[in-house]
């Protein structure tokens, strides 16, 4: 069971690889590239530029290059540290995820560099995928790197969702938020996306670099208050907020701005895309199959608990696989080592702990991980559990409310040997839950 959860899980990440996708939205002719469906004579534009950033951008740029190969003039994409790819005319940076460093703030200042060289007269491809927050880091005169990474890591551990997250990110940055096309000339701009976000909101996706900004400063600032972040913050932040607040720092561009008459915007894969494939695998494998249509968006022990609840007493035919996608939020208390999946999971063990489930004759396995490969500051892509990791933990007393609390799951599946280890998967379309019962 524990081989066919994971064979599952793959098949939802195989589905939103970049070399399954770019193929529709990219093609060569004799004298013409078509981009998106529109066809561009090879006399009527100059150049082709490339540029990007995010945890599947090195595969979608080896893509794309593979695609277009000559066509392109040149191109600087930006991915996490570990998943660069071999290419011949896109330049592939590295940085830091979730907290950005000064690499991150390289890579910013090489493709506005890039961007110098474009005129009206070409193509801009940008390439975005989740991760793009961090990994694109441009530091307002005014501020800090260490201020942005000190306030960007409060807000991670705060339990802010991604949104949250991504508003005030639009509001430190001069490029996110809509705010790149400003330095794109007025070249003709094609944004593929990979969404890693709820409902796929473009000006969340990688804080939205290519497309109008519904946020504000005030905004902004209200998600400091909401998590209580205002003592701690640095005060730099503080009062650069209340800049722009004020009028002082212009705000991000709006939906109906002119910057944005030459763009074109795309999503090219996203979570539900990976889950159709996941369920139709495990129809192969002979599952009557269930995709919850919620998105988990909230906490991660009650996401985890009601997914349990509904996986234990479902009523229906048997076995059954049920799959639910999206991410949830981990306000991390103590100086334990996990990530969202990770915690998801352990939460779902000791749920079947406390229900008795070994003196059942259920069969069970639960399985939670990140499409990326990659969950919190860990080597691990999530977890992945039956009965006989319950039956470890209570053979070795391993105590699975201590590791909670201290926010340890990492440790406690180390333990048990139930980490899920995938590396980098180059794409990115949120988590993937699953759930097996016979």
């Amino acid at each position: 069971m524990t081989e066919d959860i994971i064979e599952i899980f793959n098949a939802g990440i195989n589905a939103v690889q970049p070399s399954q996708l770019l193929g529709e939205y990219l093609r060569v002719e004799h004298d013409a590239v078509q981009i998106c469906g529109e066809r561009f004579l090879k006399c009527d534009f100059q150049n082709i530029y490339v540029i990007g950033a995010g945890k599947a951008v090195a595969a979608m740029a080896f893509e794309t290059e593979k695609i277009l190969g000559d066509n392109i003039k040149e191109g600087i994409v930006t991915t996490k540290y570990g998943h660069r790819v071999a290419t011949k005319k896109i330049k592939i940076l590295e940085s830091a995820h979730p907290v950005p460093d000064e690499a991150g703030e390289i890579a910013v200042k090489a493709t506005l560099g890039l961007l110098q060289k474009v005129t009206s007269n070409d193509i801009v491809i940008c390439l975005i995928s989740g991760g793009a927050s961090s990994l694109w880091c441009d530091v307002p005169h005014e501020l800090s790197l260490k201020d942005v990474q000190s306030t960007f890591d409060l807000l991670i551990k705060s339990g802010a969702s991604i949104n949250e997250i991504n508003i005030v990110r639009k509001h430190l940055s001069a490029i996110k938020g809509g705010q790149l096309i400003r330095y794109c000339n007025g070249a003709r701009v094609f944004s593929l996306i990979i969404s890693d976000v709820p409902n796929d909101d473009l000006d969340v996706i990688a804080s939205g670099p290519t497309v109008p900004d519904s946020s504000t400063f005030q905004e902004a600032f209200e998600v400091i208050v909401k998590y209580h972040l205002r003592s701690t913050l640095p005060i730099s932040i503080k009062s650069y907020l209340e800049k722009g607040i004020s009028g002082k720092i212009d705000e991000t561009p709006k939906a109906g701005d002119e910057l944005f008459k030459n763009t074109v915007t795309k999503i090219i894969a996203n979570n539900k895309i990976a889950q159709l494939a996941a369920e139709k695998t495990a129809k192969a494998l002979g599952y009557e199959t269930l995709i919850i249509p919620e998105i988990v968006t909230g906490d991660t022990s009650i996401e985890a608990k009601k997914f349990i609840a509904l996986l234990i007493n479902y009523k229906g035919n048997k076995p059954i696989c049920i799959i639910q996608g999206g991410e949830s939020t981990l306000k991390v208390t103590g100086n334990g080592k996990g990530g969202r999946n990770q915690h998801f999971v352990l939460v779902a063990l000791q749920e079947l702990k406390k229900m008795n489930m070994l003196d059942t004759a259920i069969q069970f396995s639960i399985l939670s991980g990140g499409t990326d490969g990659s969950d919190g500051p860990t080597n691990a892509t999530g977890a992945v559990i039956d009965r006989k990791t319950l039956l470890n933990t209570l053979e070795n007393n391993l105590p699975i409310e201590d590791y909670l609390i201290n926010h340890d799951s990492y440790h406690l599946f180390e333990q048990t040997g139930n980490l899920l280890i995938t590396g980098p998967t180059q794409t990115n379309v949120m988590d993937i839950m699953i759930g097996i019962v016979q």
